[in-house]
């Protein structure tokens, strides 16, 4: 009997973004990064998409995300409410986003 590889032998991708607001911003950057939650959620392939603010540090934000494969993510990335937040997030970020990807391991 052949094996043959299934979507459900692939590890799901697990991201991490973290975002930092300009002081002052912090409010604005939190209600543009919550606009993207709903329309993500819907997207074929999410698979969690949630939102956290840092107890300790005001105004940084991070994504914990799971997708079901790499380009299920990169579509999320052209995403027409995506791209609409990259263009609305200039001066609002102090710097680049940091994101990690990884994979679960236990």
């Amino acid at each position: 009997m052949a094996y043959t590889r299934s979507v459900m032998d692939e590890p799901t991708l697990t991201v991490f973004a973290e975002f930092h607001a300009y002081p002052g911003k912090e409010e604005e950057l939190r209600e543009l990064l919550q606009g993207l939650i709903e329309p993500t959620r819907e997207e074929a392939g999410c698979l969690q998409y949630d939102l956290h603010a840092d107890n300790g540090e005001p105004g940084r934000f991070l994504f914990f995300e799971r997708w079901s494969s790499m380009a299920r993510l990169q579509a999320h990335l052209g995403s027409p409410h995506f791209t609409a937040f990259q263009s609305r997030s200039a001066g609002l970020a102090a710097e680049p986003p940091r994101i990690v990807f990884a994979s679960r391991i236990g």
